[in-house]
């Protein structure tokens, strides 16, 4: 398993990027828009971890702007943490087997998101491409939030 990155929800892109950028020094590495899901997402790396190239392997801070004004009440401006592992399957497998109630399940071989025992959004995603879509995991429902 490897650490990617922690997503938060923001209300105004410049402003977040004035603060993490312009004031904590971080630094902007990818940028993608989402039309259909109506959202921005800015990745950013710490400086030094891109000063040494590292910033395609460190964790990543990722800044979520969703189109539609939202006001964030109890944490929702906190979204998960994310990691990336070897066989989404077989993680999943475990972590059911051990008592952990798999949120969203990975329906499409790639992403699945479970919560801490705090109720923090943890999400996994496969390594490398998504694995073919298989049972039991194509059929099950989401169970709760994530």
């Amino acid at each position: 398993m490897r650490y990617l990155h922690t997503m938060v929800r923001i209300r105004d892109i410049d402003q977040s990027l004035d603060f993490y950028c312009g004031k904590m020094g971080m630094v902007e590495v990818r940028r993608s828009e989402s039309e259909a899901g109506r959202f921005t997402l800015v990745f950013l790396a710490a400086s030094e971890d891109v000063a040494a190239g590292r910033e395609h392997q460190a964790p990543l801070l990722e800044l979520t702007y969703n189109w539609d004004p939202e006001d964030y009440q109890g944490g929702r401006n906190f979204g998960h943490l994310a990691y990336e592992v070897d066989d989404i399957y077989q993680t999943c497998q475990t972590l059911m087997d051990a008592g952990v109630t798999i949120n969203r399940p990975p329906r499409d071989g790639r992403m699945a998101f479970v919560r801490s025992p705090d109720g923090i959004s943890i999400e996994l995603l496969q390594k490398g491409g998504a694995k073919a879509p298989a049972e039991p995991w194509l059929s099950m429902k989401n169970t709760g939030q994530w």
